[in-house]
């Protein structure tokens, strides 16, 4: 017997040498199976990685949806949507709930055409703390908590900088802004952003086309200087915030209206001017009191702001003089610090312009949004109240002269 049929008797197949043509072995059909063409492995379903965020997929899978559906599920709310049941939505909502499911707040806002942040634009110079800032502020943490918004501080070193930084803030991060203060310089025409609608406190001056909400200064002072009038003070030393700042210049014209309406002439020399800061009052008093030695002393002191009436009550105390007994003295805003030391003092309602300054910017922003023009007032005064405190006495009734 040949050895390939010994082989093939044996079952085995030994290949045939290269250089001799041979027909292929048979093959037992049941014995060997049939080889298809391999396809590739399906990909698995996307879902999220250990420890990232759930996404829409995952909650689509563990509510049993489609994608779509979950999405109209969650954007319909508790409300509901008219593409999905209210058995999906429920069962949508619950998934979301047990999977801790946030939204992209990029994705919506891409969306919705809507951020639902507005931003706070404020000038920080100096390094004491700014109390005006921080009553403002906090007015629009509040109204922008009522309104449904998330806020967020863009700062500036000087407002000349303007021109350059509020266009770079409307980038679409916010639906708006509020300007704190605002000193802009020139005509902001030319780089004014139109998509973004905005809202300032104190603006100086007047924009046009940017709603603006103030308190009454020239009445605040006015009054202040009223009352100081009725307690029998004749030497009223007003120290002023710096020149040619349109709520200082105000409030000088109400000290002047005061005096006018009670017949009675300022005393010589008693207008003068300071940084709105504890320091500027503190130097400002320093420097009046020291080029007026052996003149009478005054009846009292009105500063421009609380900051400036402080400053006014350390040099006056750190020379003897009493307050209020030999001197009264009283501010302007009553902040947190006016009222830590029971300061005397002329209220604006600065949380309450914060507050009424988002409620302003939302309603731009929803009319904007619909394509109609705002209908609500250009420039909104609030008044001012006169607050009591332990620096205001009588006019005292001996003559004190200047050390």
């Amino acid at each position: 017997m040949t050895r390939p049929a010994l082989a093939a008797r044996r079952g085995c197949y030994s290949a045939p040498r290269c250089d001799t043509p041979t027909a292929a072995p048979r093959r037992n059909p049941a014995s060997v199976p049939t080889s298809k063409p391999k396809q590739p492995p399906a990909s698995p379903p996307k879902t999220r990685r250990g420890g990232n965020a759930p996404t829409l997929v995952d909650v689509a899978r563990a509510a049993g949806v489609s994608e779509m559906a979950a999405s109209s599920a969650l954007n319909g709310g508790r409300r509901g949507s008219a593409r999905v049941s209210a058995e999906t939505r429920e069962r949508v909502l619950a998934a979301a709930q047990r999977l801790r499911y946030r939204p992209n707040a990029t994705a919506r806002a891409l969306a919705s055409q809507r951020t639902n942040a507005i931003g706070f634009v404020a000038n920080f110079l100096g390094e004491e703390p700014n109390l005006y800032f921080l009553e403002v502020f906090s007015g629009v943490i509040q109204g922008a908590a009522m309104a449904g918004q998330t806020a967020a501080v863009f700062t500036l070193g000087n407002w000349a900088d303007a021109a350059v930084r509020i266009p770079a803030f409307c980038d679409g991060r916010v639906d708006g802004l509020i300007l704190l203060g605002p000193r802009l310089q020139g005509d902001p025409l030319p780089w004014w952003p139109q998509h973004t609608p905005l809202v300032s406190v104190h603006a100086d001056p007047l924009v046009s086309g940017m709603v603006n909400i103030e308190s009454d200064d020239e009445a605040g002072a006015c009054e202040m200087v009223r009352r100081l009038i009725a307690l029998g003070h004749r030497r009223i030393l007003h120290v002023g915030g710096p020149a040619g700042m349109a709520g200082a210049d105000r409030r000088i014209e109400g000290y002047l209206r005061a005096h006018a309406e009670a017949g009675l002439a300022p005393a010589a020399g008693h207008v003068v001017r300071a940084e709105l800061s504890v320091d500027g009052g503190r130097e400002a008093l320093q420097a009046w009191l020291g080029g007026r030695r052996g003149r009478v002393l005054p009846d009292a002191v009105f500063g421009c702001n609380d900051a400036i009436a402080i400053g006014c009550v350390e040099t006056l105390r750190a020379r003897g003089i009493r307050v209020p007994d030999d001197v009264s003295v009283v501010g302007y805003d009553h902040n947190l610090m006016a009222r830590a030391v029971q300061l005397a003092t002329v209220r604006q309602p600065l949380h309450e312009m914060g507050r009424l300054a988002v409620e302003v910017l939302v309603q731009r922003i929803d009319a904007l949004r619909q394509g109609e023009p705002y209908a609500g007032p250009a420039n909104i005064v609030l008044p001012t109240e006169l607050i009591p405190g332990t620096t205001l006495a009588g006019a005292r009734r001996s003559r004190l002269t200047i050390a």
